[in-house]
């Protein structure tokens, strides 16, 4: 490890001398510590700064030397190693800079962090738009680009590819114009971003407002001076609102207010970007910009995926229509509490009838539950899964540095070779300025450094889950042990990915293909000897009895219709807007939940301003999650659930061919390679409801 450790140093000291970022002695000491770890977490609004200018400063001079080659002197060193090295060191950075934003408790350091990520989005436009280092790529292509290793080849291709969908063959007004609406989207996206972080809108309720939810949840609620009890947006108020809250008008200012969030600030920005981005994809000869995103993607074109989404939405009505009357006749059971029954669902009702289709029609208590999911309890399980399946071991590194006292770091060994993987990190509570969803960051690529030695991946999960208190443990819905298992699956795939080009590291796969490895993962939150493994009483540790798991197993397809409509909703919103020149983003979702869901959007809200994934690399993409289901669901059933939930062989399968490769090939051949055929969609449907097993 010594040459690994001196190569790391050489790295960062030159990276940074300029303005002592990191001093020799601290360095020396993190990387003794921990192997092949290269972030750092006392960074100061000063050293983010200071960082982002040497950042750019030693990036740029390895795109000026490409750029500026004569064709003597193309080789694959000169031009391929020269870009994929400064990937791979480029990424560590920018991430460790930029993470700080959406993580940090210190305003100045997010803010900090923000300017740092806009300074670095800037630069990394200016570099992809450098037609000199582009022409230096496709002269390699067309003269020395045999023998390569597909890898390698891979990443010529794809770097001639985003060059062309850069505009960098087409005249340079055209290209300047690209750039500057690059530039502009970007900084659009940052802000919206900042904006969804740093809202912190308090509603006030009187404990009368909130019957029906627990005294353990009230009892952890912040009061007003005058006794009036505040409730958040943030999802640990927010989700048990919803869910239990009696009062109607209680859970229409929730919901109304939730689906306000940022509305003045974000709707603007989302409907900036869809001008910005149709602009740009008719630029580069694209009728639309989901025909340009798309391109890329394993669904190819934007008729494919209307398609999917529309076919769906027939199948889903009658589930949907036989689940809305049961709501309907939960609601008018209301009137009892001296509600009047107005014969209509809306949007603020659905989480509560949802809830209480699940609790009476499949009696399951969801308060009883989660007291058999308490955090340490579901985090000590789902590790030793991941372990068992994936034949890997995780070691918690008591006392290593992280940017906030809750955060949990790891390392993870690959049990056959004994190889150090890489690491990462929990970070598990909402805090003010945290990261308001949950999510996997990739922090660190694994990839080949310059030295030809093997960088090791780090990986960050930030969720958004209920925290201890004095006298109880943080206690998970199922739901949030689904997430957790989601999340955390992302993880895995950071880590277990072995390409050796930062480009197709970890989760760098086709989007509306991503999703599928985390979702496939979730279905253990359904079956018996997992859900075992991670569960037990948080007062005596007593086991998950056998009634209560077999009525949760039962509730799997609990509101199918409605849920995965609600789903179809969006990624048909998205879909949408991304086909037009212009949107009205409001009214074209209330018109689209009209006719989908068929419940009328909250007057005044516009939940696009909410809607992250529009800003954060879903745009034309949303539908993904459900295209990404067909795989999971073909790959659970057709290996997983024949061969053993459980089974190292089948978990070593699913390592080998799904998340080793990581984007190195295309997502189609993995799943040949995994399945041994091409997908299929009869497992996907009978996971809605819509086929018989006996259809597989």
């Amino acid at each position: 490890m010594e040459t690994e450790n001196n190569s790391q140093y050489r790295y960062l000291t030159h990276c940074f001398k300029a303005h002592s970022f990191i001093s020799r002695k601290e360095f020396s000491f993190s990387m003794k510590a921990y192997a092949g770890h290269k972030l750092r977490w006392d960074l100061t609004p000063e050293s983010i700064v200071k960082g982002a200018i040497s950042l750019i400063e030693k990036s740029k001079l390895v795109y000026d030397g490409v750029g500026s080659l004569n064709k003597d002197n193309i080789t694959y060193d000169s031009v391929v190693k020269a870009l994929a090295d400064n990937d791979c060191e480029y990424a560590v950075l920018r991430n460790n800079l930029d993470f700080m934003q959406q993580v940090s408790s210190n305003k100045e350091l997010r803010d900090a962090s923000v300017a740092a990520d806009k300074k670095l989005s800037d630069f990394d436009i200016e570099m992809s738009m450098r037609k000199d280092v582009f022409d230096s790529v496709v002269d390699f292509q067309e003269k020395h680009s045999d023998g390569l290793k597909p890898e390698a080849a891979r990443f010529v291709e794809r770097m001639i590819k985003y060059g062309k969908r850069n505009g960098l063959h087409l005249p340079k007004e055209t290209q300047d114009e690209i750039k500057s609406i690059k530039k502009r989207m970007s900084e659009l996206s940052i802000d919206f971003s900042k904006n969804y972080n740093e809202e912190n809108t308090v509603l006030e309720f009187a404990e009368e407002d909130l019957a029906g939810l627990t005294e353990d949840f009230i009892k952890s609620l912040d009061k007003t001076d005058d006794g009036k009890l505040k409730v958040t947006l943030k999802y640990p108020h927010y989700f048990p609102c919803m869910k239990k809250a009696r009062n109607p008008a209680t859970r229409k200012r929730m919901e109304t207010a939730f689906n306000s969030r940022c509305k003045n600030e974000n709707g603007p920005i989302v409907e900036e970007l869809v001008r910005l981005r149709h602009k740009k994809a008719q630029l580069l000869g694209y009728p639309t910009h989901a025909d340009f995103v798309l391109d890329m993607r394993m669904a190819k074109k934007p008729e494919s995926v209307a398609s999917f989404l529309k076919d769906l939405t027939s199948q889903l009505q009658q589930l949907k229509a036989e689940e809305m009357k049961l709501f309907l006749e939960f609601k008018k059971e209301e009137v009892m509490y001296g509600f009047q029954f107005d014969n209509t669902i809306r949007y603020w009702d659905l989480k509560y009838y949802m809830t209480m289709s699940e609790e009476k029609k499949y009696a399951v208590d969801q308060n009883k539950l989660k007291e058999y999911f308490p955090m340490q309890v579901v985090t000590s399980g789902l590790l030793d899964i991941y372990q068992v399946l994936l034949s890997l071991k995780f070691e918690k590194l008591d006392g290593a540095p992280a940017w906030h006292e809750d955060v949990t770091m790891y390392s993870v060994t690959c049990n056959e070779s004994r190889e150090l993987l890489g690491y990462f990190y929990l970070d598990l509570y909402p805090r003010e300025g945290n990261y308001g969803h949950a999510a996997c960051f990739e922090l660190q690529p694994g990839c080949v450094q310059s030295d030809g030695e093997r960088q090791v991946s780090v990986a960050a999960m930030v969720a958004n889950f209920t925290k201890p208190t004095a006298d109880k443990p943080s206690l998970l819905t199922h739901d949030e042990v689904q997430t957790y298992f989601h999340e955390f699956g992302h993880v895995m795939h950071q880590i277990c990915a072995k390409a050796d080009f930062a480009m197709f590291s970890g989760t760098h796969v086709e989007r509306d293909f991503v999703e599928a490895p985390s979702q496939m993962l979730e279905n253990w939150c359904w079956e018996k000897e997992p859900l075992s493994r991670m569960s037990s009483h948080y007062k005596d540790n007593s086991a998950l009895p056998e009634e209560l798991l077999g009525k949760l197993l039962q509730s799997r397809i609990a509101n199918t219709g409605v849920f995965n409509l609600r789903r179809i909703l969006f990624g048909t919103f998205d879909q949408t807007i991304h086909t037009q020149a212009e949107a009205d983003t409001a009214t074209f979702f209330a018109s689209l939940s009209k006719e989908i869901l068929g419940i009328e959007s909250i007057a005044g809200t516009n939940i696009a301003a909410s809607f992250g994934h529009l800003a954060w690399g879903y745009d034309a993409q949303y539908y993904g999650y459900l295209w990404s289901e067909v795989f999971c669901m073909d790959m659970f059933y057709s290996r997983f659930r024949k061969e053993g939930i459980m089974s190292p062989k089948v978990g070593g399968d699913y390592k080998k061919y799904i998340l080793r490769p990581g984007g190195s090939i295309d997502a189609a051949d993995m799943l040949r390679n995994f399945l041994g055929r091409d997908p299929t969609q009869e497992a996907f449907l009978i996971s809605k409801g819509l086929q018989s097993t006996s259809n597989l």
